[in-house]
């Protein structure tokens, strides 16, 4: 299989359906998930009072090469310039060879928050001593875990004493790292964490409060990087040189100045969010960790790192938390995403999460381009503007014509 279909946007919905279909091997009843999204029959299990359907377009992006192997990309996203600009900049890339991507293991994290211990660095030690026996107690919840090579691995136990809004506050924390496997986990670590919680009162001498993951998943870590050659960058006005020139200039401005940052990640994000929803997957835990991640250091800054390597090509990277699944949850009960990791060929989540970094650096690669030659208007506006015109003439919306 190839992601590269050239003239893919020009085909109508049937047509890209049936090539689609053709390609991964569609069933005919993946085919009728489309209709109605497959979910109208459980509203009433996922969330309450459900009254229906809120539809979004769902769409593949083209072009993508990760670590040799091609990819059609399931998105699900309302804003009509990003499936494009992705397509676009995933071409430029597989042109140099395609991105790169790797991940990390899949450490979570699960914290019981201990409040009223007599002497709080005592209760630590108290805990750092029986931690074989919380972590044992851990997988007993949930034992399927760690037959299936994940479950509880390790804990430490943190004291924190501060004085917000002028009360002391003296808490002992004990926090748990549990492999996940291919789930996000927050059933499994919550489950945990209530579970051990006695135990731990019990050692520490104190009540527990928060008994929760944390979403902060700075030990599950997905990257891409990508090399695209200067001369490929040109376009009739500028040449590579320049556009590559000003494409460094734009993410310095991006790391430097918290206000381009905020823009300059919401357009990764457009592409990493997009591929989130369309797997069934917690968009919300995603954008908190990957912003809390970008700030790290102290000053929140861009999400990606762009510079130029010996040979004069422009060399991008993304490295962002990435507590993705592959398995339960969402992305279970909704057929529809069932059918994007279908679209996708992945199993892993570490190699979704490959594609995902992919997606949010070539997300970004488009939009600096744009920005720093034609503008936002020429593209990604004019598009938006072709898209209302169309609806209100009651017929397709034209697309900007740009070589996907």
């Amino acid at each position: 299989m190839t992601s590269r279909l050239p003239n893919f946007h020009m085909l109508s919905t049937t047509e890209r359906l049936c090539l689609v279909s053709e390609m991964c091997e569609l069933s005919p009843e993946d085919l009728n998930v489309f209709d109605l999204g497959g979910i109208q029959t459980q509203l009433d299990h996922l969330i309450e009072n459900a009254l229906g359907v809120f539809a979004l377009p769902f769409g593949v992006a083209t072009n993508f090469l990760v670590n040799s192997v091609d990819y059609l990309v399931p998105m699900v996203v309302e804003e009509p310039s990003i499936v494009a600009s992705a397509s676009y900049a995933a071409k430029l890339v597989r042109q140099a060879g395609g991105f790169h991507a790797e991940a990390s293991a899949r450490r979570m994290i699960g914290q019981v928050q201990v409040v009223g211990c007599e002497d709080a660095n005592t209760s630590r030690e108290r805990l750092l001593a029986r931690s074989q026996d919380l972590l044992d107690l851990a997988n007993d919840v949930r034992p399927g875990m760690k037959i299936r090579g994940g479950g509880a691995l390790s804990l430490e136990v943190r004291v924190i004493d501060q004085a917000p809004n002028g009360v002391r506050s003296h808490m002992v924390i004990v926090q748990v790292r549990v492999d996940t496997q291919d789930a996000m986990g927050a059933n499994i670590i919550d489950a945990m964490m209530e579970g051990i919680a006695p135990a731990i009162e019990s050692i520490a001498g104190g009540t527990a409060y928060l008994r929760i993951l944390s979403n902060y998943t700075d030990e599950c870590l997905a990257r891409a990087d990508c090399t695209v050659p200067a001369a490929m960058l040109a376009t009739r006005e500028l040449s590579g040189e320049a556009v590559r020139d000003r494409i460094i200039a734009a993410y310095e401005f991006a790391e430097a100045d918290v206000y381009r940052a905020v823009t300059h990640n919401k357009g990764i994000m457009n592409g990493v969010d997009a591929v989130v929803v369309a797997t069934g997957n917690d968009w919300r835990a995603i954008e908190a960790a990957a912003h809390a991640f970008a700030a790290r250091g102290g000053q929140y800054r861009s999400m990606t790192r762009w510079a130029i390597n010996s040979r004069g090509d422009l060399v991008g990277s993304l490295e962002l938390p990435m507590p993705i699944a592959t398995v339960g949850g969402f992305t279970a009960l909704n057929p529809m995403s069932r059918l994007a990791l279908k679209i996708l060929r992945v199993s892993r989540a570490t190699d979704l999460a490959k594609v995902i970094m992919a997606v949010g650096l070539a997300q970004n690669l488009a939009a600096l381009r744009a920005l720093v030659t034609e503008g936002i208007q020429k593209g990604h506006m004019a598009l938006h503007a072709r898209a209302r015109l169309g609806v209100a003439a009651g017929g397709p919306a034209p697309w900007i014509e740009i070589e996907r």
